[in-house]
């Protein structure tokens, strides 16, 4: 390797710290490459010592095979120099990150993340029937509220580029967040031939059970959109039969988009259910978990006891020291 060799990085993930105080500050560092057996590097002194040397992971080694050492100096001359270390200490390690590689690994992430619906669509596409059906749940494991099923049907002919392109970013709904699922919602039921919702209240659940009363749920839904000729799709597992030709599919809403377009109809659907029950029934934060068993619901429970929501059939922890 040349000495005298320089090359600037934006360095995002190093970090220079200074270990008297543990005040760390990001900095803008110029990278010197030096061949320890060719010669002493350029180093930039600083007042009260000089900036000291760092090891940096995944630095190249030169062509002899001997170590190459990396000098970070701040450039911003305003900032506090960096003490040397002791000798006794070890130099923290500073992973220099190239901004073309940053770049390249976030559009991939975006990439990612925005066309999740066209490979659902094409999946859908790809089982050679034009009406599809999916169907999923939201709530099957919380503490209180329904449990709604949804299901969705799609005419997969039909859908243009303009259909497809709105709903790029559609995905299980356990990957979004609440202001994504509301953003879709209004698309999907503008996309869909048919929506169908079904809710299913907490004493149902308590007599039924909750898989039979899922399974129904989603049978029922399904039923509510089906059409001659059309494939029911259903996440995970098959509902009694309806008349109608259905498929499981294992991890269906991250597969299907019809599947996907139901998890958001029945998250939306349901949450925004417990958002008008927390006004009536103060008190449980139902508004934060939606029912779902957190740490400030199970307090809330040993607090106030059981709402009329709360599902009273659940084996609980939140329920062992309560008389029920």
């Amino acid at each position: 390797m040349r000495r005298g060799f320089t090359r600037a990085f934006e360095v995002t993930a190093a970090r220079l710290t200074d270990p008297r105080d543990a005040r760390t500050r990001a900095a803008r560092v110029s990278i010197v490459w030096s061949d320890s057996t060719a010669g002493p590097s350029t180093s930039r002194s600083w007042p009260g010592g000089s900036v000291p040397r760092l090891p940096v992971t995944g630095a190249p080694p030169d062509r002899s095979g001997a170590p190459v050492t990396v000098q970070p100096a701040v450039s911003d001359p305003a900032a506090e120099p960096v003490e040397p270390a002791a000798a006794d200490e070890a130099p923290e390690a500073v992973e220099i990150v190239s901004p073309s590689r940053a770049r390249r690994a976030a559009l991939r992430r975006r990439r990612t993340s925005r066309y999740t619906g066209r490979r659902l669509f094409k999946f859908d596409r790809g089982l050679g029937v034009r009406w599809i059906a999916g169907a999923d749940e939201a709530g099957r494991g919380c503490l209180a509220g329904p449990l709604v099923a949804a299901a969705v049907l799609f005419d997969v002919d039909a859908l243009g580029v303009r259909e497809v392109r709105a709903l790029t970013a559609l995905n299980d709904s356990k990957q979004h967040d609440p202001e994504a699922r509301d953003a879709l919602y209004p698309v999907v039921m503008r996309t869909a031939v048919k929506v169908n919702v079904i809710s299913r209240c907490v004493r149902g659940i308590d007599s039924r059970g909750l898989h039979n009363t899922n399974l129904a749920a989603l049978r029922d839904a399904l039923a509510g959109v089906a059409r001659p000729g059309c494939l029911c799709l259903v996440d995970g597992f098959a509902v009694p039969e309806f008349g109608h030709e259905q498929r499981p599919i294992v991890d269906g809403d991250a597969t299907s988009a019809a599947i996907a377009a139901a998890s958001i109809v029945a998250k939306v659907t349901r949450d925004r259910f417990m958002h008008r029950a927390d006004a009536l029934h103060p008190g449980w934060e139902f508004r934060s978990h939606v029912g779902y068993s957190t740490p400030e619901h199970r307090d809330a429970i040993q607090r106030l006891g059981v709402s009329p929501l709360h599902r009273l059939s659940f084996q609980s922890a939140a329920y062992q020291q309560l008389a029920l």
